[in-house]
Parts: structure tokens; C-alpha cells; sequence
């Protein structure tokens, strides 16, 4: 997944203000460019004052007295644990660098394979390593395995913010920070860009494995069944493999396109975009087609733009989650002002319209 333009720019100043002065190649070598898009990046930057560029080399504008003592901070780290093969956080690990790097912190990066309970190994390592902080972002397929997590992380004694997971209320990890998306502002955004463009019988097919699955089920039930301008709805899992938390009923887990046929729904929601790209490609072959006969709203906007039509989808704020937890983090780091409260931060997601949504044309 690309990262956004900004967060590499994030990355080349802190890169050089670490070392006062590196080679355009070698950064084009660090951060997996090309030389090219660093050299634009790069000459972006100098017009703004914020490097100076000579013959392949680029050279912090920070007054020579302030580099030995980022310098000296480079041993700093803070662990960051997410689950294998959670392509959704990688614009959240960006957000984080970005800041961590821009304080002189390294972050350390720990991948938990998918198994219970696989974070709680790499957090002790990363304490036994020195690591002065923690961003986590455990996997938590059923609300079992949470609570399974909630006495180990309740006893952590470094400053610790979790990403897009809100602990159970109640548990003993409520005191955590925490960052999050909106996830029902999501599934809000969704029902009310569909039903304004006269969808009234709307399908929501989501993944069922995951704390923000759950949030958002939850949410379509809620918003859908209170909804004045919804006269039908139904909700099914994004595919057969993504759920954890059942048993499921016949219909639940029937498929996208049977789920359409028996509520006649006219509009489909989709969590996550993986999966939409995929359910639309299963509807193709199913000679209904998109948004002619089924306007399709995507979840999560890792790749939604890149299908066949580009999906309309709710984007959370993924590497501002991951800028605010870092933040937070560093504010726990310094101390200073005596003992502060716990912090649950809540951003809210954005919807970008895009070619698989129409205005209704025909009586629902």
C-alpha cells in the first residue's frame, strides 16, 4: 500500500534531521522509493525551507546545536505490536513513525502471528529490549480472546495507547488509552449516502472477526432498524470465512447475491474492501452489475479505488489515528503535570463517493 505523500516527506525530514546530511539514494533505498519520487519530495521540501538540497546529498535546515541532542535520543524505542497480514494499519504505522521519528524515537516494529494470544511473547521481549512505550493494536478476533488479554495488559508499567481497539467497559484494561475510529459515524455516513440517493432496501454484508466487524454490525443493526427511510434491511457475512463469533443462521451466511434476491435490496454495504472487491467480481459473474442494478458502499478504503468500478467507501482516518496515538504516547513519555486521566480519542471517518454508487432510478 502506498503511503501518502506527507507521511513520506515525514519521514525524509526526520531521516535527515537525524543525521544532519544523507544522500538522496541511500534515502530512496530506506524508505523503498525511487530516486526519483525523493528528489521531488525532496526539492517540495527545500522550496519550503525545510532542507537544503546540494549535488545528491540533502542537509537539515535545524541549527547544528539541536542534532547532537536528537542524536543522542536515537537509542529511544517504542514498540509497536499489530497483527500478520492487517494491510488496514499500514497507513496507522506510518502516522505513528511519522511523529515517533520526528521526537527522535525509533520505533520498533513487532508483527503477532495469527494465533491467540500471540502479542503478549513480542511485548515482553520488546520491555526485556528496553522499550520505553508501547502502541498496540492487538488482534482480538472474538471477545474472548480480549478478554484473555485483559490481565497482562492491565499490569504493563510503560506508557501504553491502543489503536482501533476500544477495550470492553468495565475490563481490566479500560484504563488504557486509547485511539479509535468512529466506526458507527462509518456505518452513519454509509446508510444515509445510500438512502440519499433513494435506496431504501439495503444490504450489509461484513467481515465478523474483528472488534471493528462487531462495531460495525452493530451500528447497520442499530442505524438501519431506527432509520425512517430504510423500509428493509439484512445482514450476512462478507464471506464464509469471515466470522468467528457464531453460530450464524442459513441466511447469514447465504452469500451477497442471495441476500440481494431475497430482500429485493437495491444497495450493498461491504466490510472490508478486500472483500468488496471481491463480492463485486462474484456479482459480475452474476450478470448483475455495478452501481446499475446494486449500488456498492466499500469499508475501510485500503483498495477500494483500484476496483472495477472504483468503489465508493468510508475511509477511518488511518494514519491520523496513528499520529494521535503516537502523540499521546510521548505526552505519557515526558510526564510532567502530575498523573493524568486515561484517554479514549474517537475520530471520525470520512465517505469518498466514488463510481459504484447511483441515485436510484427506479421504485425500490
Amino acid at each position: 500500500m502506498r503511503e501518502p505523500v506527507e507521511v513520506r516527506r515525514q519521514r525524509i525530514l526526520a531521516a535527515v534531521r537525524a543525521r544532519g546530511a544523507a544522500r538522496v539514494r541511500d534515502l530512496a533505498d530506506e524508505l523503498q522509493v525511487s530516486v526519483v519520487t525523493v528528489r521531488r519530495d525532496v526539492e517540495e521540501l527545500t522550496q519550503e525551507g525545510r532542507l537544503h538540497r546540494g549535488h545528491g546529498v540533502v542537509r537539515s535546515t535545524v541549527p547544528a546545536q539541536e542534532v547532537p541532542a536528537r542524536r543522542a535520543a536515537d537509542g529511544d524505542r517504542v514498540a509497536v505490536v499489530v497483527p500478520a497480514r492487517h494491510s488496514y494499519l499500514t497507513e496507522t504505522l506510518h502516522g505513528a513513525r511519522s511523529v515517533l521519528e520526528e521526537s527522535g524515537l525509533r520505533m520498533a516494529l513487532h508483527i503477532a502471528p495469527q494465533s491467540p494470544g500471540a502479542e503478549r511473547p513480542l511485548v515482553e521481549r520488546a520491555l526485556a529490549d528496553g522499550a520505553r512505550g508501547l502502541l498496540l493494536a492487538p488482534r482480538w478476533l472474538t471477545p474472548r480472546d480480549e478478554d484473555a488479554d485483559q490481565g497482562w495488559l492491565a499490569a504493563l508499567e510503560v506508557p501504553t495507547v491502543l489503536m482501533e481497539r476500544r477495550p470492553r467497559r468495565g475490563g481490566a484494561a479500560h484504563v488504557l488509552d486509547s485511539v479509535c475510529s468512529d466506526h458507527w459515524y462509518g456505518a452513519h455516513l454509509a446508510v444515509e449516502h445510500l438512502v440519499a440517493l433513494g435506496h431504501r432496501r439495503i444490504v450489509f454484508a461484513t467481515r465478523d472477526d474483528s472488534p471493528t466487524a462487531r462495531t460495525l454490525r452493530a451500528g447497520f443493526a442499530e442505524i438501519a432498524g431506527a432509520h425512517p427511510d430504510v423500509d428493509a434491511w439484512a445482514w450476512g457475512l462478507v464471506s464464509p470465512e469471515a466470522g468467528r463469533g457464531g453460530p450464524y443462521s442459513a441466511a447469514e451466511t447465504a452469500g451477497v447475491s442471495a441476500l440481494l434476491r431475497v430482500t429485493e435490496a437495491t444497495a450493498v454495504v461491504l466490510h472490508g474492501d478486500v472483500d468488496a472487491v471481491m463480492v463485486v467480481q462474484r456479482l459480475a459473474d452474476e450478470a448483475m452489475r455495478v452501481p446499475e442494478d446494486c449500488s456498492v458502499v466499500a469499508y475501510d478504503d485500503v483498495v477500494a479505488a483500484l476496483a472495477t468500478p472504483p468503489l465508493t467507501a468510508v475511509a477511518p482516518p488511518k494514519a491520523e489515528v496513528g499520529r494521535t496515538a503516537a502523540e499521546l504516547l510521548l505526552e505519557r513519555l515526558r510526564g510532567g503535570g502530575g498523573p493524568r486521566a486515561a484517554r479514549r480519542v474517537e475520530l471520525l471517518p470520512s465517505l469518498l463517493v466514488r463510481g459504484s454508487t447511483r441515485r436510484l432510478t427506479h421504485p425500490a
